[in-house]
């Protein structure tokens, strides 16, 4: 007879937690510990050994600061994803400067979330990004212009080419909402979140939720 556990029908994902600050890196690992049930959480307070842990073995899911002794948080990043891109990263982060998401997007990383914020907040983050979401915190306003660097642009499209409804789905699909949440936020049906979804991107001229995510953060949406 087949087990209707959860935990057994879906495998714990391998997760490694690089973060220095103690009481925050012990919080975390025993929520997802705890609270989610994954049994492979690895964590380090040093930027250069929790690497090594990282290229030896790669994680699904890598949670980093940037701020790290040994190694800097985009440095890692900036290693690992080019020889493991199939390895989900989320920055964790009490610094967020409008600069942020598109050095962030840049390296390909799937989002960033305030590690002050409450903890749940940082839970719904990760979540987004192990359902293949991205997550980016939408109160950080993106750097535009020549100081955001060689960044692509998603759309050329003005703000103006998407209705008021449109630009509220648009800024909160950027902010890691679930078409799903985004129909109870906006007192919306799923299926009228999808439509709106759909005109957005064809009105941007967009494929990709990475895509309008960058549109959203480049126009200062986000």
């Amino acid at each position: 007879m087949a087990s209707s556990d959860p935990d057994e029908a879906t495998p714990s994902p391998r997760v490694i937690l690089i973060e220095d600050e103690t009481v925050f890196r012990q919080l975390l690992k025993r929520s997802l510990e705890k609270r989610k049930g994954w049994k492979h959480v690895e964590d380090y307070s040093n930027g250069a050994i929790g690497l090594e842990a990282c290229m030896d073995d790669p994680p699904d899911l890598l949670l980093v600061d940037l701020q790290l002794p040994g190694k800097h948080g985009l440095d890692i990043v900036a290693e690992l994803i080019p020889a493991h891109p199939q390895v989900k990263v989320l920055v964790l982060t009490g610094h967020a400067e409008p600069q942020l998401p598109a050095k962030l997007m840049r390296l390909g990383v799937a989002g960033f979330v305030d590690k002050t914020a409450p903890l749940a907040y940082v839970i719904q983050a990760i979540d987004t990004v192990m359902a293949g979401g991205m997550f980016f915190a939408s109160h950080v306003a993106a750097e535009t212009g020549p100081a955001a660097g060689n960044l692509p642009p998603a759309s050329g499209a003005s703000p103006s080419v998407l209705s008021a409804r449109e630009l509220e789905v648009a800024r909160l699909v950027a902010a890691g909402r679930s078409s799903k949440e985004i129909a109870s936020d906006l007192d919306l049906s799923t299926r009228t979140v999808e439509k709106h979804r759909a005109n957005i991107m064809e009105k941007l001229g967009v494929r990709e939720v990475a895509s309008l995510v960058r549109w959203v953060l480049q126009n200062g949406l986000g």
